[in-house]
C-alpha cells in the first residue's frame, strides 16, 4: 500500500507537462507531416522497422516524447543519453546494455538528447553500433544537423524536420490540461487563455509550464482560482520568446531582417527588429548588423546611411535599452527606404577574388614615392602625374595599377541614387582614359 501512495506522491510531483505526456501516436500533438496516418515514419514504426534518425526541431516540438513513442510501437527498450552530461564511457556502457538486449531477442533505442553537443570523436563513437544494428539511434537536436553532426553519422539516420507547434495544436494541448483533475476547480478567462497562447511561440511545454505557474499563484491568492489577463500579464512579464543566441532562430530571424530591409519594405524590417528584441537579443548585436547593411545594400547610392547607422549605434551605447532602441529602428526604416546599390560590395569581393587569383606584381615606378636621392635615381615616382595640377583633378591616361591590369574595373555604380551621378562622371572619366590610351598608341 505504501508503494501505492508513493507512487502517486511521485507522480503528482513531476510537472504539468510530464504527466500529460502521450502514450501513443494517436495521443501525440502536431507534427502530422511526419506521424500523422499514412505517412512514412508512422508506417515504418507500426511495420516494426524502425531506422536510426535525426529529430531536428526547436525546443518544446514534442522531440523526446515522439522517440518515446516510436521505441514503444516497436515494444524496443528505450536508453536515453544527454550530450551536457554524457562521455564515451557512457556510450559505451549503453552499447553494453544494447548488445546484451539484443541477445535475449529484444531490440534498443539508444536516444540521445542535444547530440549537437557532443564533439567529433563521441558522435564517431556511435558510428559502428549504428551500422551493425546494435542499435537503433535517435538524435535530438534544435541545431540544423548540416552544421552541426558529423557526415559519417548523418549519413546513417534519416533527418526529420520537426515544426513549431500551431496554435490549433496548443489550444487542444491547453483544454486536456484543464481537464486534468487537479487543475478542475480552475478557470481560466478568454483573454488570458490568447495571451497565454500567443506567448507558447509553438512550445508545447512552455505553454504548460506557463499555465502551472499561473494555476500556483491563483490557488495561492486566497480568491476563487480564477486565472485572469492581470494574473497571465504577471506570469509572463519577464518571459521571452523562443530565441537562441547563435541557433537556428536568430540566424533565420537576423537574415529575415537583412533582407526585408534589401527588400525595400520597413514594415517587415520593424517586425523582424521587434520580434529579436522581443526573444532577447542584444540590440547592440542589432545595430552591428545594421551598419553592415549600410555598405552592404546602400552604399554610395546614399552615403548618408551609414553615418546615420553608426550614430544609431553610438546612442544605443549611449543610452541603453529601451531608449536606444527608437535611434535603431529610425536607421533600419531609414536603410530600407533608401535607394538600394551593392556596387561597392560587389567591387570589393571582385578586388579580393583578383588579388587571389593573380601573382603580387610590384608597384609601377611612377606610383612609388622616393623620399630618398637613391630612390630618385631608381625611377621612383619618375613620370607620375599631380592630379591636382590637371583640370577636375584627374589625368587622363594615367594607370594606377600594375602594368597587367591595366584596364581592369570592378566597380560599377547602379542607376539609383547618388550612383547614377557617380556612374555619369566615372564613365566620362573612363572614356577619357580609352581616349588618351589611343592618342598614346597612335603616338
Amino acid at each position: 500500500m505504501s508503494d501505492l501512495f508513493e507512487n502517486q506522491h511521485r507522480a503528482e510531483a513531476q510537472p504539468l507537462a510530464a504527466r500529460l505526456r502521450p502514450a501513443n501516436l494517436d495521443e501525440y500533438v502536431g507534427q502530422r507531416h511526419l506521424v500523422g496516418p499514412g505517412k512514412p515514419l508512422r508506417q515504418a514504426a507500426e511495420r516494426g522497422q524502425l531506422h536510426s534518425m535525426i529529430l531536428w526541431g526547436p525546443p518544446g516540438t514534442g522531440k523526446t516524447t515522439l522517440a518515446l513513442i516510436l521505441a514503444g510501437v516497436v515494444d524496443a527498450e528505450f536508453i536515453t543519453l544527454s550530450a551536457v552530461l554524457s562521455g564515451v564511457k557512457d556510450i559505451r556502457a549503453a552499447v553494453d546494455q544494447a548488445r546484451a538486449r539484443l541477445g535475449q531477442g529484444r531490440r534498443t533505442v539508444l536516444f540521445v538528447d542535444e547530440v549537437h553537443r557532443f564533439n567529433k570523436a563521441q558522435q564517431d563513437a556511435f558510428l559502428p553500433h549504428v551500422e551493425e544494428g546494435t542499435v537503433i539511434f535517435i538524435g535530438a537536436t534544435t541545431e540544423n544537423p548540416s552544421f552541426e553532426l558529423n557526415n559519417a553519422l548523418l549519413s546513417r539516420a534519416r533527418v526529420y524536420r520537426l515544426r513549431s507547434l500551431e496554435r490549433e495544436d496548443l489550444a487542444g494541448l491547453l483544454e486536456r490540461a484543464l481537464r486534468e483533475p487537479e487543475l478542475a476547480g480552475i478557470a481560466l478567462a478568454d483573454d488570458a487563455r490568447d495571451l497565454l497562447l500567443g506567448y507558447a511561440d509553438g512550445d508545447a511545454r512552455r505553454l504548460l509550464n506557463m499555465l502551472e505557474i499561473a494555476v500556483d499563484l491563483a490557488e495561492g491568492s486566497g480568491d476563487a482560482a480564477v486565472i485572469d489577463r492581470p494574473l497571465m500579464e504577471e506570469v509572463l512579464r519577464d518571459a521571452v520568446r523562443r530565441f537562441d543566441k547563435g541557433g537556428d532562430v536568430f540566424y533565420d530571424q537576423i537574415s529575415a531582417l537583412h533582407k526585408a530591409v534589401r527588400g525595400s519594405d520597413p514594415d517587415a524590417a520593424l517586425y523582424w527588429f521587434a520580434r529579436m528584441l522581443d526573444g532577447g537579443c542584444d540590440p547592440l548585436y542589432i545595430a552591428r548588423r545594421v551598419v553592415r547593411m549600410a555598405s552592404e545594400d546602400i552604399g554610395n547610392a546614399d552615403p548618408r546611411a551609414l553615418p546615420l547607422c553608426l550614430n544609431a549605434w553610438d546612442v544605443q551605447e549611449r543610452l541603453g535599452t529601451p531608449e536606444g532602441e527608437l535611434a535603431v529602428a529610425q536607421a533600419i526604416a531609414y536603410l530600407a527606404v533608401a535607394p538600394k546599390s551593392n556596387a561597392v560590395y560587389n567591387a570589393y569581393n571582385r578586388a579580393r577574388d583578383l588579388v587571389a587569383r593573380n601573382p603580387s606584381d610590384e608597384v609601377p615606378l611612377h606610383l612609388r614615392n622616393a623620399p630618398t636621392k637613391l630612390m630618385k635615381n631608381e625611377g621612383y615616382g619618375a613620370e607620375y602625374h599631380y592630379a591636382h595640377d590637371f583640370p577636375e583633378a584627374f589625368v587622363a591616361g594615367e594607370n594606377y595599377f600594375p602594368e597587367s591590369l591595366r584596364h581592369t574595373r570592378l566597380y560599377e555604380p547602379v542607376e539609383r541614387g547618388l550612383e547614377i551621378r557617380i556612374g555619369e562622371k566615372l564613365r566620362r572619366l573612363r572614356q577619357q582614359n580609352i581616349d588618351a590610351d589611343w592618342h598614346r598608341y597612335d603616338d
